[in-house]
């Protein structure tokens, strides 16, 4: 947590917060409602967005950065179920040990109505090419494993959630910081997998419910009105019949 906001506070890191931020910005501006988390090392992506009360995440005291800091292990989170409208995965995914457990803790938190941002490292990015050097893995944000939207898929596929969109955000000239506004503007306008980071927007997946439609019963004669007609005979008509007889 610490190395990671070491990173976060540089040149380079400032450069993709603010690339990442205005990628989430469409997205917050969307969304209405009381709750919202990010889990992750760097500082809140979402203070943009109309949702009341905003939520961080920090594994101990000491490192809270606010009274809205919710203080738990990644996958032990002390919230109910179905209470955030957003929840955001910040470049957790790719150095958690259980990458799968704090993913399904984060599902569980997100209303039926509500969205799942996971933000990761392209592995075909520039920064992703070069992770192969020597001593680069040892070290933030170039330590971990980085997986493809592809993957996540299906990760997300497992706890019932769907991939709305991927946008790719951090756009650069190798060997420079994603600064440069006309070549981020031109990345995500043709949303071109080339950027250092991706940004998954997912909901909860739709489940169809089967109507089981009651059958319908004659008071008269107990019986369904679905493939039979009722013979309903009244007593007039039935002393008619009885007199003809006779």
């Amino acid at each position: 947590m610490r190395e990671g906001r070491r990173y976060w506070s540089t040149q380079a890191g400032l450069a993709h917060w603010q690339a990442e931020r205005a990628c989430l910005g469409p997205i917050c501006e969307n969304l209405f409602g009381a709750h919202s988390l990010q889990l992750g090392m760097a500082p809140r992506l979402s203070d943009m967005c109309p949702i009341r009360h905003s939520l961080t995440w920090s594994p101990t005291r000491e490192l809270a950065n606010d009274a809205a800091t919710v203080i738990s292990a990644p996958d032990s989170l002390p919230l109910d179920d179905e209470s955030m409208t957003l929840v955001v995965i910040h470049h957790l995914l790719e150095v958690m040990p259980e990458p799968h457990r704090l993913l399904q803790e984060a599902t569980r938190l997100v209303a039926d109505e509500g969205r799942l941002v996971v933000f990761g490292w392209s592995p075909w990015s520039f920064e992703g090419c070069r992770r192969p050097w020597a001593g680069r893995r040892k070290v933030l944000p170039w330590r971990g494993q980085w997986r493809t939207p592809g993957r996540l898929k299906d990760w997300l596929a497992f706890v019932d959630f769907e991939i709305e969109r991927v946008d790719y955000c951090g756009f650069r000239l190798l060997g420079g910081y994603p600064r440069n506004a006309a070549l981020e503007t031109l990345g995500r306008r043709h949303n071109l997998p080339l950027a250092d980071a991706y940004m998954i927007r997912a909901r909860r997946r739709s489940q169809w419910a089967q109507v089981v439609r009651p059958r319908l019963r004659t008071p008269a004669v107990g019986r369904s009105l679905l493939g039979h007609a009722p013979r309903v005979a009244s007593n007039e008509h039935e002393r008619e019949r009885m007199t003809e007889v006779d």
